[in-house]
């Protein structure tokens, strides 16, 4: 059993916690690999780049991501009140989801498995 009283184990177990910005997408539609492509392209980038490079991507994740880094500048102005041209991107990365497994049908009454793969996807930022 944890030593001290409930209040003090929860103050200490939030000194803790992360306060940089971020914004996380569970459960998204997109392999890991094919959003890494995206991921390592932004990585170390000041907010403004990143948001560049995303917009004329011309890959299916660059979408995902690019609402992804909005939502955490957001979260860095209105929940940290950091300003966002000091903004850059410190930690990006996508972890495996859950895989949906489909079936094929194929010649002579045999059976494809089609699996489509699911991602979490994180974006933290930090200030310069």
């Amino acid at each position: 059993m944890a030593k001290g009283h409930r209040s003090q184990i929860k103050r200490e177990r939030n000194a803790q916690k992360d306060t940089r910005p971020s914004a996380k997408l569970s459960y998204a539609r997109i392999s890991v690999q094919k959003a890494c492509f995206v991921l390592d392209a932004i990585r170390g980038k000041d907010v403004q780049t990143a948001l560049g490079i995303v917009t004329y991507n011309p890959r299916y994740g660059s979408e995902i991501i690019a609402k992804l880094l909005k939502s955490a500048i957001a979260n860095a102005e209105n929940n940290n009140g950091m300003n966002a041209e000091n903004l850059y991107v410190e930690e990006c990365y996508a972890n495996k989801g859950p895989t949906m497994k489909r079936i094929r049908p194929r010649a002579q009454g045999r059976a494809y498995r089609i699996e489509k793969r699911m991602s979490h996807i994180t974006i933290v930022l930090n200030e310069k």
